[in-house]
């Protein structure tokens, strides 16, 4: 089995289309498709569904995906300890980042990366925290930039950053503009509008108004932070979001109330780093990069090693187990 097949293979997967995947990859269609097809003989099952518009993965396709992006993810590796011996940083690093994630600024830390690393190549991916925490644990990411409000998945660990409240966002006209507090429940008949559910403010909110026993009707779903404070600013509904949401110049003219016991749903941001493999060595440079008071355990936990000092950053960091709320 030839690693340019599982490339190959692992294109199409992610971008559900033959010529897209020939693009990116800057090969040739027919290329890209004589290797498939070469895959698929050497396996004995077809991997994908292929239709006029796009493909879809198979049984035998879906379970070669996890695999194959695990192996890539090991070659590239390998690759990348042998430059760093040699003294070099080459290879790719492959970022993932939730919209608008507080805490750091991920535009200013890749261009630092790559004006000092102009031999790596930068990908990056956005998404809702949850797509990419599986991108992280099935190896098709080094690191990302997220927001779980779940346990921490299999695969990934979690280097906290930073914790910022949720707050309601309303029309200055809006009955609730007035109140410098509201609880859970008294939100419970307003119209909202949300992030898609994969989304780590999501399933923040979600999840306060299920622990309030109170029901929600999210009613305008969106997929990013500008068209959620448009909405909210013509009147179409309210809006629960983090606190650096709030303070976009884009929301300057709407109005931010206190939700009462806010302590208890936090929007807790965290870098996801492979559990059970080390990062590379593009990645552990890019930890590096963050605060002092993380980087210590970031670079522990990227090696696999112990906290760095007792703090409960460095503990969370090394054992993939969130700190406790001060």
């Amino acid at each position: 089995m030839e690693l340019r097949h599982l490339e190959y293979f692992v294109a199409v997967a992610e971008e559900r289309h033959f010529t897209r995947a020939a693009q990116r990859l800057m090969v040739s269609q027919s290329g890209l498709s004589a290797s498939v097809r070469a895959l698929e003989r050497e396996l004995g099952a077809p991997l994908f569904v292929r239709s006029t518009r796009r493909v879809e993965l198979t049984d035998a396709g879906r379970a070669l995906f996890v695999e194959a992006s695990r192996a890539l993810a090991s070659v590239r590796s390998a690759k990348e300890a042998v430059a760093a011996v040699q003294g070099l940083l080459r290879g790719t690093l492959a970022v993932g980042t939730e919209q608008c994630i507080a805490g750091v600024d991920v535009a200013s830390l890749l261009a630092r990366f790559r004006s000092e690393h102009p031999g790596v190549e930068i990908r990056l991916r956005q998404a809702g925290s949850a797509a990419l925490a599986a991108d992280v644990a099935e190896g098709r990411l080094d690191l990302a930039f997220l927001a779980l409000s779940c346990s921490v998945p299999d695969g990934i660990r979690l280097l906290p950053l930073t914790r910022e409240r949720m707050v309601l966002l309303c029309r200055p006209e809006h009955p609730l503009a007035v109140r410098e507090q509201i609880t859970w429940a008294e939100l419970a008949d307003e119209t909202f509008v949300d992030f898609h559910t994969d989304w780590g403010a999501r399933s923040r909110t979600d999840s306060a108004f299920a622990s309030a026993g109170r029901e929600r009707r999210v009613a305008l779903e969106v997929n990013d932070v500008h068209s959620l404070i448009e909405l909210v600013g013509h009147g179409l509904g309210v809006a629960v979001v983090p606190r650096p949401v709030a303070r976009k110049p884009q929301a300057a003219m709407l109005c931010t109330v206190e939700l009462a016991d806010a302590d208890s749903c936090q929007w807790e941001v965290s870098v996801a780093v492979p559990e059970g493999r080390r990062t590379t060595s593009a990645a552990r440079e890019l930890l590096s990069y963050l605060p002092a008071t993380e980087k210590a355990a970031a670079e522990q936990a990227a090696a696999g090693g112990a906290p760095a000092g007792g703090t409960a950053a460095g503990q969370a960091a090394a054992t993939g187990v969130r700190a406790p709320r001060g």
